[in-house]
């Protein structure tokens, strides 16, 4: 039977005592320039400085933002003394390098996902933040955003019952470019590190890390993973199937299912809307919820910059709601998918 009401979690608001941390944003990107749009608008952090390769990027990344200092090159952002944190915004290859400089320089980092292109390159990224007393976190935005955490109480209240199964997918049609990002091996391309980590985060928010699991897939022709399915075992119910793909548009859909309910979260699952709790009855009577922020789509990042702020106020140093370990986790399944297929 399902709950008279759903649970009001509390949600990462502004203004809820947090610290107005000065930002650093590395990389002049589109997800750099969606992120500080989102910080401006919906919270009530300070997008300090840019940092770019390039100085007429980073100038002109400035200039349409509103950010007051652009800096030339990535090392003057790090060092920037009126940065407290420092947002990698760059292609995941170069997350190791980037991320260790930071640290080195005291900043507390949010690293866009993923956070480094294997587990063993996370884990020294943690071990970093950890020894030099910062504040690390994967720019897994889609943990901190209102209907993930209305899930999260639900399947902790146990509405679901028993979990049987996670089905999730996300792909995109993207046109083949061996020059870039996508399927260039140096940089952390391939399906799985851009697209697939979301349904595999989702499965692993829900179910934990696997027992086993099998992947089918295939390559492009640089050799990066194109596309990917997973057949994750979790010792209980049926197997979670995580899709992925840089050659098909899935309709980015994802359900929980349970042994007296279920969940399905409205497309594309990863950003900001709601979700729909049913039960098992097929003709019972079911609960819609629909994010009530009014916060849309890549404004959701803003989500994450108060989380990280609300968590280095509370003096930690990871996130409860995806912690290092099982940041690392998901990373050493993907390792596992990645060879089993043959990605390079």
């Amino acid at each position: 039977m399902l709950p008279a009401s759903l649970p009001e979690p509390v949600l990462f608001r502004p203004g809820q005592g947090e610290p107005v941390l000065r930002w650093g944003i590395l990389g002049t990107g589109w997800i750099a320039g969606e992120f500080a749009h989102a910080v401006q608008a919906h919270t009530a952090q300070k997008v300090a400085a840019v940092g770019s390769r390039s100085d007429e990027r980073a100038r002109q990344f400035a200039g349409q933002h509103g950010i007051d200092r652009a800096h030339g090159t990535e090392d003057a952002l790090i060092e920037d003394p009126g940065v407290d944190v420092v947002y990698v915004a760059s292609p995941p290859g170069e997350h190791l390098a980037q991320g260790l400089r930071a640290i080195a320089a005291g900043k507390h980092v949010l690293m866009e996902k993923p956070l480094a292109t294997s587990a063993a390159d996370a884990r020294t990224l943690v071990a970093a933040a950890r020894a030099a007393g910062v504040f690390l976190m994967e720019a897994m935005w889609s943990r901190y955003q209102p209907q993930a955490l209305v899930i999260g109480e639900l399947l902790r209240d146990g509405v679901l019952g028993d979990i049987r199964t996670v089905h999730a997918d996300l792909g995109q049609a993207v046109a083949p470019d061996p020059h870039g990002r996508l399927f260039r091996p140096d940089l952390g391309g391939g399906a799985l590190l851009d697209m697939g980590i979301y349904p595999i985060q989702l499965d692993s928010m829900v179910r934990g890390t696997p027992r086993s699991f099998v992947t089918s897939g295939g390559l492009t022709s640089t050799g990066v993973d194109a596309h990917a399915i997973l057949l994750a075992d979790h010792g209980t119910g049926e197997p979670s199937v995580l899709t992925t793909s840089l050659q098909t548009r899935t309709p980015a859909a994802a359900l929980i299912a349970g042994s007296e309910a279920r969940i399905e979260i409205a497309t594309p699952f990863h950003v900001p809307g709601g979700f729909r709790l049913a039960p098992n009855d097929y003709l019972a009577e079911t609960i819609t919820w629909t994010d009530p922020t009014g916060i849309t789509f890549f404004g959701g990042l803003s989500w994450e910059a108060t989380a990280l702020a609300r968590y280095v106020g509370e003096g930690r140093q990871e996130s409860p709601l995806h912690t290092h370990d099982e940041t690392v986790s998901i990373l050493a399944t993907i390792d596992e998918a990645r060879r089993q297929i043959g990605a390079r």
